[in-house]
C-alpha cells in the first residue's frame, strides 16, 4: 500500500475480499473506486504542500471524498 492516508483498503479492512470483487464485477463500483482514489491523493498532495489549494477547493474535496466514502461503504455493505 502508499503512504496516501484514508485509502479505502485501510479505511474498510474487513471488506478487502469485497472491494476486489465489487472492482471487478461492477463497474459503478469500479469508477466510484477510482475517483475516490484521485480525490483522496488531490487532498494528500495538498495537505502536504506538494500541490498546495486554497480552503475553498480544500474544503470540497473533502466532502467529495467523504460522500464517495459514504456510498462505497453503503456499496459494501448491500
Amino acid at each position: 500500500m502508499s503512504n496516501i492516508p484514508h485509502e479505502i483498503l485501510e479505511e474498510f479492512p474487513e471488506f478487502v475480499e469485497k472491494i476486489s470483487e465489487l472492482k471487478t464485477n461492477n463497474a459503478h463500483f469500479a469508477k466510484l473506486y477510482d475517483e475516490y482514489y484521485e480525490v483522496n491523493k488531490a487532498i494528500h498532495l495538498a495537505e502536504t504542500n506538494i500541490e498546495p489549494t486554497d480552503d475553498f477547493n480544500m474544503e470540497k474535496m473533502r466532502k467529495t471524498r467523504m460522500a464517495q466514502k459514504d456510498t462505497i461503504y453503503q456499496m459494501l455493505k448491500a
